[in-house]
Order: structure tokens, then C-alpha cells, then sequence
């Protein structure tokens, strides 16, 4: 097996856990036999033993991990077992992850194909890989043990999840967005949802790479973003809109004073100038609670020369729509719709969930006036993520708010692997926008918009 000191060597080597690391997943059935599920166990409660909480909670620096393994390793030579080398590198890396990390789905977080990571039950974990759902080989040992991890995952973040509250957003502390749901509402037991992200986050040429825009329609957006359009991101649930919120963030200037808002804090803007404020629900004893309402009031007086909020989904779109009509042009934030006018109809309805009764009418007037550009973003049934539609808001006929698309995507059937085919093209028309561009001082081309790419 070697000796501890080369078994340890073995580990500091970065490679050893990109390497190993699908085998952990693959052979994840193999070390739930109940020899090793007893060993297991045996060793990580003498581990918790042996350190106190704060040793075990304190930075998880390469000198603490190894300080771990050791003793892990350690305690199975105590206990005797009997293993080969690949045995005990999975056994003891199994235990730190449940001791530190997240228990079963640390090696699916470790690994960068893997997207997504959805437990629907204590035998059943799915996991999303380029765009795409399959089961993996990844078990819990019991309900009891899934609640152990989602205790783990909301505690970090200030936030509880039990019976009286069976619902929870929270966040990994690189960002990936967590939702906890338990019994009673999850009568199955405990799921959990983790929605990973990049530890560095995709840029436009990632985009154009992956064929979710064209060049032209990343130049045009940039030249929105500069010249302080108002831009609201819509598509459904996983179509990509947080990461192309991001983006267009990325186009903001350094000198501007930035103000995020989200429910569960995951953008990740590479700016200096951000301030980060996050939504809170209420405490145990139903107090405290701080709503993204409440968030994009207060934004107001902090002087932000741009407010992103992560998404719009209640009462704050009045609010929002305010601040984009007084003075804080340059706004974005993300939209659940399946198309762009769909976006307004979704923002007439969250307007009326403020409890002001304003007429359609004046509602209609503030959204037309408040936003500039809506970027239609879809997940195909092929798992490819693009934007199908940039879209021109340009005001009001009578009572209906006039749209004009500038980009789409055509598809144009399926290819022999099921990929979807397709091309984006510009309608050719030159958009009212460009008129702002140009007071702003922002280059453009007319050529961006007449061509099929």
C-alpha cells in the first residue's frame, strides 16, 4: 500500500483528485457494502473525536486537509482493515468528504462536466452533463443522512430548513445556487438541487464559442450595456440567464458604482465597485425578514449608478421599473418568460402584486418607457443554451406595447446526433436605441443588423 509519508506525497499532487476522481463516482456503489460502510463509520466518528468543532471548521487550507487524511488513514491502520491502495485512497477521501464537505455529492461537485446535481431520494441522485440528465451511481445512506447535508449547506449561509420552514435557497461559497426541499410539502423525503457554477465565470467569447450568440449580436448587447440601455433577461428555468446576466455585467465600466440584488447571492462580477446585498427570510420566530422589495428601495439612496437584480419575480418590479424611469439607466435584471412579450404581460401582473391600483393603461406606460432591450434567452431540447431573440421595446400604440425584434434564432430542424440545427440572423431594421448609442458617445455599425450569420 505504501507508507503513510508517500500516501500523503500522493495526495498533495493536484492531479491525484482530478484523476481519481471519476473513479470515486464510478465505484461510489462499491464502498456502501456494509464491511466498509461499518468502517467508514467507525472512522469518522473517531475523527469528529479527535479534533474539536473548531479545528474541523477552520479554513480549509492544503496544511488542514492533510493534518485530516492523516489522521484518516491513521485510524485505518488502527481499525486494521485490510485495503488496496485505490480502496483506502476512496474510503479515506469518502470520509473527509463527509466529515468536510458534502458527503456522497462532493465528488460530483469536484467534477467540472457535471452541471447540475438533483437528490430526489436517499438511492436516487441525477446529475445533468452537457445538457443532458442520467443517474449516477451516487447513494445517500438514508433520508436522515440527505437532511444531515442540506443542514450543512443552509446553515453556512444563515438560513434554516426544518418543518416550519420546508423550503430553502442557499449557496455553495463558490456560488452554486442550492434549493432544500423536505417533508412535509416533499412527500418522497428531503431533495435537494445544486446548480453549479464555474469557479470562473463564462465570458462572452465562451458564448460565441458555444454558438449561444454571434458576434454581432455580443456587439450590439455590449454596445446596450455602455450606453446605458435598460435590459431585462428572460427564458426559462436553466436556460442560462443568470450566466448571461453576468456577461452583460462584464460590460459595465470599472468607474461605475455598482448594486446587486438577489434572493441568493450568485453573480459573480468581476468589478471592483460592487455592492452585494442579499435578500433574508424571516427568523424561527417569523421576524427579520428583509424582501428583494425592500433591497431595491433601499438601493435607491446608495447612489448606484447601475442596479442589477438577480430576477424579478413579485412586487420589487414596480419598484425596479421606477428606478430604471428616474435616473438609473443602465439597469438589468432577469425575467422568467417564455417570450418577449410575454415579459410584459409577466411585469404587468407582478406590478398589480404591489397592491397599487394603477390602470393596465399606466402600468403598460411605465414598463414601455422603463425598458429598452428584451434578450430572449431558451434551453433546446438538445440541452443548447442560445438566445433567440434581442427585442426592441419602442413604446406605445394606444394600449399596446410595440415590439421589434432585431436578432433571432431560425432552427432548422435536427441533425443525425439530435443536435439542433438553426442560424441567427438580423432583421435588417436599425434599432431606435441606436439614437441613445450615439448621445452616449458609443460606437456601432449598421452592418451588425442586415446580415444572416
Amino acid at each position: 500500500m505504501g507508507s503513510l509519508t508517500e500516501r500523503l506525497e500522493q495526495r498533495r499532487n493536484p492531479d491525484f483528485y482530478r484523476n481519481s476522481n471519476r473513479e470515486f463516482i464510478e465505484d461510489a456503489a462499491l464502498t456502501a457494502r456494509d464491511e466498509y460502510r461499518e468502517l467508514k463509520k467507525k472512522v469518522q466518528e473517531r475523527l469528529i473525536d479527535s479534533f474539536s468543532g473548531s479545528q474541523l471548521m477552520e479554513e480549509n487550507s492544503r496544511q488542514n486537509q492533510d493534518r485530516i487524511i492523516e489522521k484518516i488513514h491513521e485510524f485505518l491502520d488502527e481499525e486494521g482493515a485490510i485495503l488496496s491502495t485505490r480502496d483506502e485512497s476512496r474510503i479515506s477521501q469518502e470520509i473527509y468528504d463527509e466529515v468536510m464537505g458534502l458527503g456522497p455529492i462532493q465528488p460530483l461537485l469536484r467534477d467540472t462536466s457535471v452541471s447540475e446535481i438533483m437528490v430526489i431520494s436517499a438511492s436516487q441522485v441525477y446529475i445533468e452533463k452537457r445538457g443532458r440528465l442520467q443517474l449516477s451511481e451516487v447513494k445517500f445512506e438514508n433520508d436522515a443522512h440527505i437532511m444531515k447535508i442540506i443542514d450543512r449547506i443552509v446553515s453556512k449561509v444563515g438560513r434554516r430548513c426544518d418543518e416550519s420552514n420546508p423550503m430553502a435557497d442557499a449557496r455553495l461559497p463558490d456560488g452554486s445556487r442550492v434549493n432544500a426541499v423536505i417533508p412535509p410539502i416533499a412527500l418522497k423525503g428531503p431533495c435537494l438541487t445544486i446548480r453549479k457554477f464555474s469557479a470562473t465565470p463564462l465570458g462572452v467569447r465562451d458564448l460565441i464559442e458555444k454558438d449561444s450568440l454571434t458576434r454581432e449580436m455580443s456587439m450590439f448587447l455590449e454596445a446596450c450595456v455602455k450606453g446605458k440601455c435598460n435590459i431585462v433577461v428572460a427564458g426559462g428555468t436553466g436556460s442560462g440567464k443568470t450566466t448571461l446576466l453576468n456577461v452583460l455585467s462584464s460590460f459595465i465600466g470599472s468607474d461605475e458604482r455598482i448594486v446587486t440584488i438577489e434572493d441568493a447571492a450568485e453573480l459573480q462580477l468581476m468589478q471592483q465597485h460592487v455592492v452585494t446585498l442579499e435578500a433574508r427570510p424571516a427568523n424561527i420566530e417569523g421576524k427579520g425578514k428583509v424582501a428583494i422589495r425592500d433591497l431595491v428601495v433601499n438601493a435607491l439612496r446608495m447612489r448606484p449608478d447601475r442596479i442589477v437584480v438577480g430576477e424579478v419575480r413579485s412586487s420589487e418590479a414596480l419598484d425596479m421599473l421606477q428606478a430604471m424611469n428616474t435616473g438609473h439607466d443602465g439597469s438589468m435584471t432577469t425575467v422568467h418568460a417564455n417570450a418577449p412579450r410575454d415579459v410584459l404581460s409577466r411585469l404587468e401582473t407582478m406590478v398589480m402584486m404591489s397592491g397599487m391600483e394603477l390602470p393596465s393603461k399606466a402600468i403598460r406606460e411605465q414598463v414601455s418607457s422603463a425598458i429598452n432591450i428584451i434578450v430572449q434567452q431558451a434551453r433546446l431540447r438538445d440541452g443548447s443554451r442560445k438566445i433567440t431573440n434581442i427585442t426592441e421595446v419602442l413604446g406605445m400604440e394606444g394600449d399596446t406595447i410595440v415590439l421589434q425584434d432585431i436578432f433571432t434564432f431560425v432552427q432548422e430542424g435536427v441533425d443525425a446526433a439530435g443536435r439542433i440545427r438553426g442560424r441567427f440572423t438580423g432583421t435588417g431594421i436599425i434599432p431606435r436605441v441606436t439614437a441613445r448609442l450615439e448621445e452616449e458617445g458609443v460606437a456601432f455599425s449598421e452592418w451588425w443588423f442586415n446580415s444572416d450569420f
